[in-house]
């Protein structure tokens, strides 16, 4: 757990924005997207790929939510936009007690993911739930990092 000794709750002002992309399920799409980011310097912080028959869904977090959201319309990319938690922890064993403080307050998760790379060898989960603001209060609570948008910009 972190040394924060007040929980701060940055949900309503810098939350972390995830963005759902569409993608027609053929060899190659997802390369075109997370090729055309990188040309940009949009970097990827973290990555899911849901398939389906004809489609495939890629949430993903970036370091530059305002780029990504213009390189995607401008490139055709159908995508949704949400906002999700995202919280630092030290090792595995502290997924545990992250679950157990949402699960404290009785807040349903709908999906999670991890990041790719945080720094200090720290690790990240993204977390998506019915409540960000009553979770992230849960989460801070017990010491842990609820990141902002900021925190994760390079």
């Amino acid at each position: 757990m972190s040394d924060t000794a007040t929980p701060v709750t940055p949900v309503a002002t810098d939350p972390v924005k995830q963005f759902s992309v569409f993608i027609e399920s053929r060899v190659g799409r997802l390369f075109d997207l997370v090729a055309l980011l990188t040309a940009h310097d949009v970097h990827i912080m973290a990555i899911t790929t849901i398939d389906a028959s004809d489609t495939a869904i890629d949430r993903i977090v970036v370091d530059d939510p305002d780029r990504a959201r213009e390189l995607l319309a401008a490139n055709n990319f159908a995508y949704a936009e949400c906002d999700i938690l995202a919280v630092e922890f030290g090792d595995a064993t502290q997924l545990k007690h992250i679950l157990g403080a949402v699960l404290a307050v009785e807040v349903n998760i709908h999906y999670a993911y991890s990041f790719i790379l945080r720094p200090e060898g720290k690790s990240a989960i993204a977390i998506h739930c019915e409540d960000n603001e009553l979770a992230a209060s849960s989460i801070n609570s017990r010491g842990f990092k609820v990141l902002t948008q900021h925190d994760i910009s390079r």
